[in-house]
């Protein structure tokens, strides 16, 4: 019989030969990917050595994630290798962008201890697409920004993009949802647009006293210094401190802008901020913040 021709093979001895299942390739055949060469006569299907070769071809494109369409396809010339191949890199770059922010939400759960409700809207916010992202950031900063009367500051505003790339790595997803929550709240809205008030230049009036804490970050650096030195915010030498980085300022003008910015959280937004755009944010100051409150409120007192 042919079936029993040593050049001839049966699905059975194809699947040996290939070390696939019967039904693997009995479905790879069924689709046109690796059709018998002849029939026996009892009609069961019979391939031969060429038929071993194209079952590894087909089983290699599929380990590259090509559909068995794609592979008929390509075998039956009616496509290019090449084609393929880019249609597929774009595929699996969209499902490794995909595939990354499904991390970073899933990362940000555990990390949080999230309940199902939290989840699903972290997970709408980390798919947001670019258009919803500017929309949710422009109604921000319209409701924070809007109406201030500093040229500067407008200036600076209208500038002003937080923008998450097209391939972000998974910190700057959970960056963008931490962000995204915040920026929504409304509650903490009305504190930032309280600070932004106190540090915003009035026509005909200088600079604000305590709006240089948030824009110069040597002031920052100044006190990370002294409380490595273990200077305390209630002895002299905090006093002398203060002398140098205020003079003669307002400074109970400076504490109500520095105790704003704290209450408002203006520190974890701007890192955040940073965060997204993938920048190399400076170091949390909060407590260094904290610290030159409290000097600022223990002078006050003496």
């Amino acid at each position: 019989m042919d079936d029993e021709r040593p050049d001839v093979l049966t699905i059975g001895r194809l699947a040996h030969r290939t070390g696939l299942p019967v039904r693997t390739l009995r479905f790879w055949s069924d689709q046109g990917a690796v059709p018998p060469v002849a029939r026996s006569a009892g009609g069961y299907r019979l391939y031969d050595a060429e038929s071993v070769a194209r079952v590894e071809l087909v089983r290699t494109l599929r380990e590259l994630g090509l559909g068995l369409d794609d592979v008929c396809r390509l075998l039956s010339g009616r496509t290019t290798v090449i084609e393929v191949a880019d249609a597929h890199v774009a595929a699996l770059d969209a499902q490794i962008r995909s595939l990354k922010v499904s991390r970073a939400v899933l990362s940000t759960v555990a990390k949080r201890g999230s309940t199902v409700e939290e989840t699903a809207l972290m997970n709408r916010l980390a798919r947001l697409s670019a258009a919803e992202r500017k929309q949710i950031i422009d109604a921000f900063k319209e409701e924070v920004f809007g109406g201030l009367d500093d040229p500067r500051l407008r200036d600076r505003i209208r500038t002003y993009s937080i923008e998450l790339p097209d391939d972000p790595t998974p910190e700057q997803v959970d960056a963008w949802i931490e962000l995204a929550e915040l920026v929504r709240d409304p509650g903490f809205r009305a504190r930032l647009r309280t600070w932004m008030e106190l540090n915003t230049t009035v026509p005909g009036q200088g600079r604000p006293p305590g709006a240089s804490i948030w824009w110069a970050r040597q002031i920052v650096q100044t006190v990370a210094e002294v409380r490595r030195g273990g200077v305390a915010p209630e002895g002299p030498a905090a006093a002398e401190v203060l002398s140098e980085l205020f003079g003669d300022a307002d400074r109970a003008a400076v504490l109500r802008s520095l105790e704003a910015g704290i209450e408002a959280g203006a520190e974890q937004y701007r890192r955040l901020v940073a965060r997204v755009r993938g920048q190399d944010a400076s170091p949390d100051a909060t407590e260094e913040l904290e610290w030159l409150a409290r000097a600022l409120r223990a002078a006050d007192q003496t």
